[in-house]
């Protein structure tokens, strides 16, 4: 449960944070008759994130077994890539994402009421699809037959609308780029057990071999029905018993990933001066 409420808090975070620069920017320039193009392109992509979550969950069970294993690795494959991306985009451009926003309001402001609903839309669209994606990927890795892991996705966006609400009252200041960091890291460890869960989808449908090459097997130190077991399984989509290609791809993802997160960003040097007597 709290993998999938930091997921929901994280990624909602990123869609509120994106909703407070835009309203905040339109109120403070006195652009009020904006607002509305703004909130309807907000609308209508939340729709389609919800709309494309409920085809994702009903569309599947409308398949065969092995179809639907198939269908469930390949997208918890896609979904760790392109956490995975948002992840360090977010990083890298967390302190400047508000001049970013308000040079694209401006362009759209130039342009119409059309433009105003497409930048809202898109700023809020990319995020509410990626969420959708790595949510159901994250449920679907981590159900275990309760509605627990939705609680968890829903009360993380609960959350993120709170906090970005207090963000944009001026309750709220945190260092966002150290936040994102955090989080960031910790969500690379979620996409870790995602990716690997993946992997073992596609080894249940038979696309991958080696589904009963055991790395090794401790349900009976850590059942699986345990409490601590239920609590590894949803903070971590741990699993007593992975196959050997599952811990192959963990390790490969999770160790050079996060080294790369947390490394400290790159400075450029500055261009030496040279004294006018070397001349």
């Amino acid at each position: 449960m709290f993998s999938n409420y930091l997921i929901g808090l994280r990624e909602g975070l990123e869609a509120s944070l994106v909703v407070c620069i835009l309203i905040a920017y339109l109120v403070k320039t006195d652009r009020r008759d904006a607002l509305k193009p703004i909130w309807a392109g907000i609308a209508v992509a939340i729709a389609l994130a919800f709309g494309f979550g409920c085809a994702l969950e009903f569309g599947s069970q409308e398949l065969t077994f092995q179809a639907q294993e198939a269908l469930g690795g390949s997208l918890s494959i896609l979904a760790v890539a392109l956490v995975t991306w948002m992840v360090f985009w977010m990083r890298r451009t967390a302190r400047h994402l508000k001049s970013e926003l308000h040079g694209r309001l401006d362009a759209a402001l130039a342009m119409g009421t059309g433009a105003l609903v497409a930048t809202a839309f898109l700023a809020v669209g990319r995020e509410g699809l990626e969420t959708a994606l790595f949510v159901w990927a994250s449920v679907h890795a981590a159900s275990d037959g309760t509605p627990r892991p939705l609680l968890g996705v829903a009360l993380g966006l609960l959350t993120a609308v709170l906090l970005g609400w207090l963000f944009y009252r001026g309750a709220l200041r945190i260092n966002l780029a150290k936040f994102f960091t955090w989080t960031g890291g910790m969500l690379v460890v979620v996409a870790a057990g995602v990716l690997a869960y993946g992997f073992h989808d596609l080894q249940e449908a038979d696309f991958l071999p080696g589904l009963t090459d055991k790395a090794f097997d401790i349900s009976g130190t850590i059942p699986p029905d345990s409490w601590y077991g239920t609590l590894l399984k949803g903070v971590f989509n741990f699993q007593p018993d992975p196959t050997t290609l599952q811990v192959t791809v963990w390790l490969l993802y999770l160790i050079p990933t996060l080294a790369l997160f947390l490394a400290p960003p790159r400075t450029t040097a500055p261009t030496p001066v040279r004294d006018a007597a070397d001349t």
